[in-house]
């Protein structure tokens, strides 16, 4: 098997690079800017969102096994205490995980069982930074 044809090693290989991780980053930050189901969580973020989008696709990048450059540019910073204080409810999770959920499934992943992997674990994440 040579290189062209061997399967890929990690998750962020599988999920289609840089390319996708973005599309699924800028899919939920639309999402998150213009659907009213999301207000709440919209308005846990500063009027301009493309920090957050950087910032978001470079973690996503990093977490799913591509370049580790957020972690880099981040020492010492994780997910879990970078929402620590924001105030993040059981609601507001709910509104992010359905974001993302619906951000994963417009991005239409060859690898459906990757796609809801994927998924599966944000949840996990977002629940767990819940404070109420």
């Amino acid at each position: 098997m040579n290189a062209e044809t061997a399967p890929p090693h990690t998750p962020f290989e599988a999920l289609g690079g840089k390319p996708v991780i973005e599309q699924i980053v800028n899919r939920f930050y639309d999402l998150m800017d213009s659907d009213p189901a999301y207000a709440e969580l919209r308005a846990m973020h500063a009027p301009d969102l493309a920090p957050m989008r950087r910032s978001l696709a470079g973690w996503l990048t990093a977490w799913a096994g591509g370049p580790n450059d957020w972690f880099e540019q981040n020492p010492g910073k994780c997910v879990m205490s970078a929402h620590r204080g924001l105030g993040v409810t059981k609601a507001t999770a709910r509104q992010w995980i359905n974001a993302m959920g619906r951000a994963i499934a417009a991005a239409e992943l060859e690898n459906q069982m990757l796609a809801n992997e994927l998924e599966n674990r944000l949840t996990m994440m977002a629940a767990a930074m819940t404070r109420d």
